[in-house]
């Protein structure tokens, strides 16, 4: 069974909570609850006030026993942005955005949780091939056969040699 736990316009960036969310995925609850109490970061405070909220969720509402529980999805999502103005030089202004977000959290009692797949820390980059021209690799082709012919020659002077 799954038990679901919102905190909704929460006053941090997603960004900054995404990085919490993602450590205590496919964790046990127990697991979870010690990891957050020793993250130094204010996301850890939020997620645990909202992993806290999920446990009771499913002790009171389902009769589950939170010993069996896992985190199965940990997510933020953005919520409204607050936009504000500061003065800046010259009589403009500069604009600060105040991002919100949305944390849920889904707890299981299933067995099987498929792990999240691993994201590699450096995003790859794509990078544009310059394209050839056709007429190169034309030639190309017609010299690689050239360059196999001495080598088959010798190929079959080594046979006649053994036999």
């Amino acid at each position: 069974m799954e038990v679901k736990s919102t905190y909704k316009y929460a006053r941090i960036s997603p960004k900054k909570a995404r990085d919490v969310a993602r450590a205590i995925q496919g964790m046990p609850v127990s697991e979870a609850l010690d990891a957050l109490a020793y993250t130094p970061r204010k996301a850890a405070q939020l997620i645990n006030k909202t992993l806290k909220s999920a446990v009771a969720n499913a002790e009171n509402n389902f009769e589950l026993i939170a010993d069996e529980l896992t985190v199965k999805e940990a997510t933020v999502g953005d919520g409204p942005t607050f936009k504000r103005f500061k003065p800046r030089a010259r009589g403009s202004a500069g604009a600060i955005r105040k991002r919100t977000s949305h944390l849920y959290i889904v707890l299981t009692d299933e067995e099987e949780i498929p792990e999240p797949r691993e994201r590699s820390s450096k995003p790859k980059k794509r990078t544009l091939k310059p394209k050839k021209a056709a007429a190169p690799k034309a030639v190309k082709k017609e010299e690689a056969p050239q360059q196999d012919a001495p080598e088959a020659a010798s190929e079959e002077t080594a046979a006649e040699e053994t036999e």
